[in-house]
């Protein structure tokens, strides 16, 4: 054998100092703004009574996804209440919604492009390919050493591990917009944007809404994985679970992800379900 290696790691290493000392102002100003929407949403979240907010909370679940998933969410929030996991509870939502709110703005236009371009999808599904199938904890390296111990770098790891399906559903859902809907909105002189807004995202919204559900439950998969960093929330509760050996606090802390997680996924799937009927009709 070669007394040879590849220096992978020192490629990295270097890249990654760089990026530390040539962006630093702009990952400070990055984690400031990620701060105060999370600040933001921890307010919104904790300002009334719980019991208000859980009530307010069964009632949008079942306007959005029917009667059996509103007593769900509201028997799932008072059990969590119950246990003592409110405040953990809406810390980890407050993150899993800021992730979400980042994952939209960026994964919407980029699976738009990737849909209107073949050259762009040709570059950019390796890269999807690349961010989906590496390690989640692998993420975790940069964005501590990028933005320190914290609530940051779980939304920063979130994001990446959770964008790619979306990206991809965007991009499936606007190409399968049948193509004479896309003639007859050229013939009636719609311009690009008009086209984009009026007819293709309409038809491609089921697909859209589900590249949103697979992407939030993408991005509860590492509400645990964030708590090893810092962030607070669920996460550190199952942590110090896994740490004191105690399997009823980590039971209770992943019952209440679990909720979480089928209501989120419940509400998304039926507003999916819900415009693919309107589109159809």
């Amino acid at each position: 054998m070669l007394d040879f290696r590849i220096p992978i790691r020192d490629w990295v290493s270097g890249a990654v100092s760089y990026l530390q000392t040539a962006l630093g102002p702009l990952f400070d100003g990055f984690a400031d703004a990620v701060d105060a929407l999370i600040g933001g949403l921890l307010t919104a979240l904790q300002w009334a009574p719980v019991p208000v907010v859980i009530v307010a909370f069964a009632a949008l679940a079942a306007l959005l996804a029917g009667w059996r998933v509103g007593l769900f969410a509201l028997a799932g929030l008072f059990v969590v209440e119950n246990v003592g996991l409110w405040q953990p509870f809406t810390q980890t939502l407050a993150l899993v919604l800021a992730a979400q709110v980042l994952i939209v703005l960026v994964g919407v236009p980029l699976g738009i492009l990737a849909a209107r371009s073949d050259g762009v999808e040709r570059v950019i599904r390796p890269v999807l390919d690349f961010m989906q199938t590496m390690p989640a904890f692998v993420y975790l390296i940069p964005a501590v050493m990028f933005f320190g111990i914290g609530v940051v770098p779980g939304v920063v790891a979130t994001f990446v591990f959770a964008i790619p399906p979306l990206v991809r559903l965007v991009s499936l859902g606007i190409r399968q917009v049948p193509g004479d809907l896309v003639e007859a909105a050229d013939a009636f002189g719609s311009t690009s944007w008009q086209r984009l807004v009026k007819v293709e995202m309409p038809v491609a919204r089921p697909s859209i809404m589900a590249g949103v559900n697979q992407s939030i439950m993408l991005n509860l998969s590492m509400v645990v994985i964030a708590g090893m960093i810092g962030a607070r929330g669920l996460g550190a509760e199952v942590l110090r679970g896994i740490q004191r050996l105690n399997v009823g606090q980590g039971f209770e802390a992943g019952l209440a992800v679990v909720i979480m997680a089928i209501v989120l996924d419940r509400v998304t799937a039926s507003v999916g379900r819900r415009r693919a009927r309107d589109a159809r009709s």
